[in-house]
């Protein structure tokens, strides 16, 4: 149960920095600070988490992680279920915290819905939006997969890694999806948006579901490829 809580709490923690840093300064094309603090946002939100929960559940905080390291060999499919729960819950907390200090602070929300993604970058383009998905979270989840693997160790470095490597494909993804690489960030933001009355068309949230899922998949095949009978 410890490891449920910890992943609760590791995804509430990302989805209300992040998602509320987008929200406070704005992703627009022209605001090229406005990406930078998002895209660390993000990231240091991982390096904060990895080095407080990490000991206790891994710090996946994000389905995709969670099915890379499932088809790796490191988890139970039950422990995978009950990780995926806790993440998308946290996400959902961490949309009603935004969505308490953003509406009864009356402050703006620059990202007109709690910081959900979209794709608007990509044109409204589904299958753009979803290639765009699927390679952000194939980067993200084969750096995770090769800087914890036990046949090469990187010791404390990894958190810093993986965090950096946030940062680095939220460079890229803000403009084009908003970045998600995780389905429950994109959940729990959608869902408070949605029932609360605040602008985020559901329409389009499998694609923030399906391509991270798909790219973590790919990942976990080649590195699974990559480092067999590797010294």
């Amino acid at each position: 149960m410890k490891k449920y809580i910890a992943e609760f709490v590791g995804t509430c923690v990302l989805v209300t920095m992040g998602c509320g840093t987008a929200m406070l300064v704005g992703c627009d094309a022209a605001s090229g600070s406005g990406y930078l603090l998002t895209a660390l946002a993000f990231g240091l939100s991982i390096v904060a988490m990895a080095y407080s929960i990490g000991n206790i559940s891994g710090c996946h905080i994000n389905p995709a992680v969670s099915l890379g390291v499932l088809m790796r060999g490191g988890m139970s499919v039950g422990d995978f279920i009950g990780y995926v729960v806790s993440q998308v819950l946290g996400a959902l907390a961490g949309g009603l915290i935004l969505n308490t200090i953003f509406g009864m602070g009356e402050v703006p929300d620059l990202t007109g819905g709690l910081g959900t993604n979209g794709l608007a970058g990509v044109n409204e383009n589904a299958i753009v939006g979803l290639v765009v998905e699927v390679l952000l979270t194939f980067i993200f989840v084969l750096t995770i997969l090769g800087v914890t693997s036990d046949k090469f160790k990187h010791g404390s470095l990894a958190g810093l890694v993986i965090g950096l490597t946030l940062t680095f494909v939220h460079i890229l993804g803000i403009g084009l999806t908003g970045t998600s690489v995780n389905p429950a960030r994109s959940i729990g933001p959608a869902l408070v948006a949605s029932f609360t009355g605040n602008a985020a068309p559901l329409g389009s949230l499998w694609v923030f579901i399906v391509g991270p899922l798909v790219g973590a998949a790919l990942a976990a095949l080649l590195y699974n490829y990559l480092e067999a009978d590797a010294e």
